[in-house]
């Protein structure tokens, strides 16, 4: 492929080359105003369901008063849990994949600080984790 420049499209060129004119830095407008994002992960693999609850909440404030946007709750599927052997138990809430979510959710004092919790994840058979989204610290 062997195509010609114009004569205009070299004298354009030439004409940008002796320019005094500065071009606008697109790049230096999206770092001079970085988004300052922190995400955050917690393991409760191992922690009963008081105990997961309890560090929920105090991870939850914790992570809310440092600025930290988002939390990934890792909690298992729930497939190794002894509780679905027991037919007393709920098979949902006695799963932290399942009760953390709605301890949290049942919580007026942890909601405040949450803008959203991903329960599309929370349903998911296949998924062992689901994320929380935080409010700015006013």
């Amino acid at each position: 492929m062997n195509k010609k420049i114009s004569d205009k499209d070299k004298q354009d060129w030439q004409d940008f080359l002796n320019s005094t004119d500065k071009l606008e830095n697109k790049d230096q407008k999206i770092s001079s105003t970085p988004k300052r994002y922190i995400e955050k992960s917690i393991d409760l693999h191992g922690y009963t369901l008081e105990e997961a609850n309890q560090k929920m909440t105090s991870y939850i404030e914790e992570c809310f008063i440092n600025g930290v946007n988002k939390i990934n709750v890792i909690t298992g599927k729930g497939l190794r849990s002894k509780n679905l052997n027991d037919p007393y138990q709920s098979n949902d809430l006695s799963i932290l994949k399942h009760s953390v979510p709605n301890f949290i959710k049942g919580s007026d004092h942890l909601m405040s600080k949450i803008i959203s919790i991903d329960f599309e994840a929370v349903e998911n058979p296949s998924i062992g984790n689901f994320e929380i989204f935080l409010r700015k610290k006013k």
